[in-house]
């Protein structure tokens, strides 16, 4: 079985951070989103992957991951517009060739990977499988359709959906899904929906399988998902400290990389501190995750990213639920607590 992410898209949502990135190389506990994604395939045994890359964020993609992913070979292609997810599937058919393939959106983190799931649809021979899970808005999501305990219908984005249960973003084909693709007329929304492609299947009498997601699954388009999805996984990180600690005091589940130094400060885990970095005088609280080559003196802050070579310091109000792009310098005394999204390099200061 090969493995298929997609890391195309513009990330709209996510801007000012994606004018310099893609989305899928937003960083959570301490890597990209797509490394995460790259770890879990391989973990599930799949030694080739195809990456589907933009072409404006595509070398950047490309320069992250490389030509390989610890055993797994990577190969890449790119899809000139984002004309929907079965667009996309065919533009990779020619790497995929006829094999059976996992097709994993490049935005979405699973807790607990994947093994599991790619052991069930290999060991049973499926033809094709999705994962699902219960939402709060599955007007937002590819909804699916039951009669009794059988999947009989796909529907992209309802007004009206017919359950709550979503398609996760993660789904199995064998490749009949390419047949049924080359037949696809565009959605309303002039995309080829894979929803629709899932349709053709059962439409065509080809089982499609389910499996509903242990734990939880984030898609992670806004920048709350973002964060939500950095505390989820920071509560399954285990307390390490190849760096230097002085002073203060330290609790829960903290990671704190080599050449990372902890000075007087107070930390609440989960909490992931990068290489090179520098905490002093300081309240890091639970779900912050610090990325390289940080300065972080005089601050209060929790439940925020906190990306590469940013400088905090002498901030007089407590920070929360902040997004803070590579390189921005915070500073000053901010007369409200902080809650902010920062695009790479900027400057939020107000003079003593």
């Amino acid at each position: 079985m090969k493995g298929l992410i997609l890391s195309g898209g513009s990330g709209t949502r996510l801007r000012p951070l994606t004018h310099t990135r893609a989305k899928q190389l937003l960083p959570i506990v301490g890597a990209p989103i797509l490394h995460h994604i790259l770890d879990s395939l391989e973990d599930a045994g799949i030694k080739e992957t195809v990456i589907l890359i933009s072409p404006e964020t595509g070398d950047l993609v490309r320069e992250s991951c490389g030509s390989s992913w610890r055993s797994m070979n990577l190969e890449y292609v790119v899809q000139d517009k984002p004309l929907g997810l079965a667009h996309a599937v065919a533009t990779a058919r020619p790497l995929l060739g006829d094999d059976p393939f996992l097709l994993f959106l490049g935005d979405n983190v699973l807790k607990g990977g994947i093994k599991k799931y790619a052991d069930e649809f290999k060991s049973k021979n499926m033809e094709s499988m999705v994962l699902l899970s219960k939402v709060e808005r599955p007007q937002q999501f590819g909804v699916a359709i039951f009669k009794g305990e059988e999947l009989v219908g796909m529907i992209e984005k309802p007004k009206n959906p017919p359950s709550d249960l979503a398609l996760v973003g993660i789904y199995f084909f064998n490749k009949k899904i390419h047949q049924i693709i080359q037949d696809l007329k565009p959605s309303d929304r002039g995309e080829y929906e894979i929803t629709d492609a899932i349709q053709g299947l059962i439409d065509d009498s080809v089982k499609v399988h389910h499996m509903r997601v242990d734990g939880w699954w984030k898609d992670t388009g806004l920048p709350e998902d973002l964060i939500e999805a950095n505390k989820l996984l920071l509560e399954d990180v285990k307390t390490r400290f190849d760096g230097v600690v002085s002073g203060g005091r330290i609790n829960g589940k903290v990671v704190i990389e080599k050449g990372a130094k902890v000075e007087n400060s107070y930390i609440e885990g989960p909490v992931y501190i990068g290489k090179n970095s520098v905490v002093k005088n300081s309240n890091i609280s639970a779900g912050t995750s610090i990325g390289e080559n940080c300065r972080i003196n005089t601050v209060d802050i929790g439940n925020s990213i906190i990306m590469d070579d940013c400088v905090l310091s002498a901030v007089s109000y407590p920070m929360s639920n902040c997004l803070i792009g590579e390189g921005c310098k915070v500073k000053g005394n901010i007369n409200t607590r902080l809650n902010v999204v920062l695009g790479d390099r900027s400057v939020l200061e107000v003079p003593d």
